[in-house]
């Protein structure tokens, strides 16, 4: 068994610093990496780029909402064309910087709440599918299984891949629990272990109602702004090779 471990990186900003790309890059085969929308700039992506390429680790672009203040997580209204428009944007902006060190991307992740709206709203997923067929049509699209963004990627005739959060309550109808819900974010290690392994070697996870619910995982995501980030993917790495589950990128199988 093999899965693909990614993290949302590069999320710094100028002055701001968030997360633990360097402790984390060593744990995890793909990078996310923010586009200058709701975090990240060109001096941190380039830098993050540097980074992923020290470690041998892909590299994906994730698009989000222009909402620096609220960190993408605020729902915005915008038209699909608009929504294109802003993810063409901003992979073509780190496909730039990609290039000159000499990296190609790998991926295309949304962020945050436009991930979460694209995966049930059929029109804005098909934006999303747009943006990344008319750049590149071998960048894989990740989205939730069974989700909207899947099947519009899927349509689009693009490579998908299935995406399970480890360190994410899940609603019964397989979205992810809002932040705003108490214990959406699940922060003991243990858990998240255990929840990682039955994902990835018994394609099931157990719903914040109790029932059991079955995902494909054919990438498995932790958040790099989690505290703790660093040591949660040790143990999450650790726990699935011990499981007998390789971790590699998913151009590199």
């Amino acid at each position: 068994m093999r899965i693909d471990l990614n993290a949302d990186l590069g999320e710094s900003f100028g002055a701001w610093s968030m997360g633990q790309d360097a402790q984390l890059m060593p744990l995890i085969s793909s990078a996310n990496v923010a586009c200058g929308f709701h975090a990240g700039d060109p001096g941190t992506m380039r830098k993050t780029v540097r980074l992923a390429r020290a470690h041998g680790v892909a590299v994906g672009a994730h698009p989000g909402f222009p909402d620096l203040g609220g960190f993408g997580r605020r729902e915005m209204k915008l038209t699909p064309q608009e929504i294109e428009d802003l993810v063409l944007y901003q992979i073509g902006a780190l496909a730039a910087i990609a290039r000159s060190e000499g990296v190609r991307l790998q991926h295309v992740k949304a962020h945050g709440a436009l991930y979460n709206m694209a995966c049930r709203d059929e029109a804005m997923a098909e934006a999303i599918a747009k943006a990344v067929l008319a750049f590149d049509p071998t960048l894989v699209l990740f989205g939730l299984p069974g989700s909207a963004l899947l099947q519009a990627g899927l349509d689009a005739g693009l490579p998908v891949a299935a995406e399970t959060f480890a360190d994410r309550a899940y609603h019964a109808d397989g979205s992810l629990a809002p932040r705003s819900e108490p214990g959406s974010v699940i922060h003991e290690v243990d858990m998240v272990v255990a929840r990682a392994v039955r994902m990835v070697c018994e394609e099931t996870v157990v719903a914040s109602d109790g029932t059991s619910m079955r995902v494909e995982a054919d990438t498995l995501c932790l958040h790099g702004d989690t505290p703790g980030a660093a040591v949660l993917a040790a143990a999450v790495r650790r726990g699935l090779e011990d499981a007998g589950v390789m971790v590699a990128s998913l151009t590199r199988r």
